[in-house]
């Protein structure tokens, strides 16, 4: 099975934009509510000063909570074409490994991980990190996927994700978080995306960093395939 924790697979994934791009297209036109409005909220309502953003992509979450709530954010990614792209944006974006932050404990009001943890190898130690740079009485955000997210597109090509080794999706992250953590919150958004046709299903699966190979699978469809989409945002206090 190809990992999606795989650190040589990921590095090469996000050495360019394309794969992100492709993914991030299909939720210009989706229906319910937005998981990453859900988590912007969750980072508001902590009224932060410091922000730390692990995982930034091309850092479009950190420049609306550089701008829309004028707090100081740091942002790091393994990615340097994703730190090039996020310092673009204006964000103060530097090299990092969630794994090991290159931060002093405690430097943080709020820390920020959104649909990265399950890149990450050692999820113990990452959360760890995470715990140790965010201050008393701070919070963690962290958003991710459910195993069922897109299940009907995923069903297509036979891939069942309840079998795959768990990492940190919507079912187990909050046992994990709990470990480093006093209390989590966990806020479940779910809505729908609609899928054209074959192609588009394709080419979403031939995006994914993990799972290539299926997207020839993908069999002709007579109408356009409506996906659930599943997201968790896990508040972790501290």
């Amino acid at each position: 099975m190809r990992r999606l924790n795989d650190p040589e697979r990921v590095r090469l994934e996000y050495a360019t934009e394309d794969g992100l791009l492709a993914r991030a297209s299909i939720y210009e036109g989706v229906s319910g509510p937005d998981a990453r409005e859900a988590a912007f909220q969750a980072v508001r309502e902590a009224a932060p000063r410091r922000v730390l953003e692990v995982g930034c992509g091309w850092g479009e979450f950190a420049k609306r909570m550089l701008v829309e709530l004028g707090v100081d954010v740091v942002a790091v990614d393994l990615s340097p074409r994703m730190v090039e792209l996020a310092r673009e944006r204006g964000v103060d974006a530097r090299i990092g490994d969630v794994e090991a932050l290159p931060f002093e404990d405690e430097s943080f009001d709020v820390t920020v991980a959104n649909w990265m943890l399950y890149h990450v190898p050692d999820l113990e130690q990452a959360i760890s990190e995470l715990a140790r740079v965010t201050r008393p009485g701070g919070r963690l955000v962290a958003a991710t996927n459910s195993l069922d997210h897109l299940g009907e597109l995923w069903s297509l090509v036979g891939r069942d994700r309840h079998w795959e080794p768990e990492r940190f999706f919507s079912e187990d992250a909050g046992a994990r978080l709990r470990q480093c953590f006093t209390s989590v919150e966990r806020v479940d958004v779910t809505g729908s995306v609609a899928f054209a046709d074959r192609e588009a299903v394709r080419g979403y699966i031939a995006s994914s960093v993990a799972h290539k190979h299926l997207a020839d699978l993908v069999p002709e469809l007579s109408d356009p395939l409506v996906a659930t989409r599943r997201n968790s945002i896990f508040v972790a206090h501290k």
